[in-house]
């Protein structure tokens, strides 16, 4: 099964040898590979909806692995039960919809030992609400798949502070697998973010609510590209010549 660069990178954080559950799961994808590859022993399907649940049993047939996959109509994880699956994924959606289906699974995620997660947006929202529910994220990655960037993360049972404001919009830059994606994703919001303070200027609203909103934020992707830690300049300039 060919995955694309965002489905990769995902499946690549998930540990080996484990059973997943694919919350969300669209067509399967992800399920039917890590199964093909043996990375995890079974996998469960889920989505809240018929038809794409019905495409994703289509294409497991289709790779005869019904018996290694299931599917499993679900609202976020409801119909998951608990010990049935060591790594979860959430993908996709919204940060306050991934915040909504993880505390709709608390029935089931006390025997769960990973998280993969990639919200679409308002990801602060996610790492707010793992620090305050016991959770620590192990592993941040970031891919950029067809012009835009998907920040993810691996996420295990723990303790974590309650980052400051930066890092939960943007990630903890010692945990990132690949920095040079990362500063150049900080260095095209702060650029998207220059062209609104401009025309804020030009319209003579420099003292409005919302420029000192966005300097307060421009501000702060400054501070995460100043963290990048000592001896990645080589693997961004590397990334850079691409």
């Amino acid at each position: 099964m060919q995955l694309s660069k965002r489905m990769d990178r995902l499946a690549s954080m998930v540990t080996e040898g484990s059973s997943l559950a694919d919350v969300g799961t669209d067509h399967g994808y992800i399920p039917i590979a890590l199964v093909q590859t043996g990375k995890v022993s079974r996998a469960i399907a889920m989505d809240i909806n018929k038809g794409p649940l019905e495409r994703a049993a289509l294409h497991i047939r289709e790779q005869h692995l019904e018996d290694r996959i299931t599917t499993r109509l679900s609202d976020g994880m409801t119909a998951l039960k608990e010990g049935e699956a060591d790594t979860v994924l959430i993908a996709g959606m919204g940060g306050a919809l991934t915040v909504h289906i993880l505390e709709g699974g608390a029935h089931c995620l006390t025997s769960v030992k990973e998280l993969i997660l990639q919200p679409q947006s308002e990801i602060w929202l996610v790492r707010e609400w793992l620090c305050e529910h016991g959770y620590k994220i192990t592993d941040e990655d970031i891919v950029l798949d067809e012009g835009k960037y998907y920040p993810m993360m691996r996420v295990e049972h723990g303790s974590m502070k309650l980052p400051a404001k930066g890092e939960l919009e943007y990630g903890n830059p010692a945990l990132q697998r690949s920095i040079g994606v990362w500063s150049a994703y900080l260095r095209a919001e702060q650029g998207k973010t220059d062209v609104i303070l401009k025309t804020l200027v030009d319209n003579g609203q420099e003292k409005s609510d919302r420029y000192v909103e966005l300097l307060d934020k421009r501000s702060r992707m400054v501070d995460m590209l100043n963290r990048i830690p000592a001896g990645c300049g080589q693997e961004m300039k590397e990334y850079e010549m691409q």
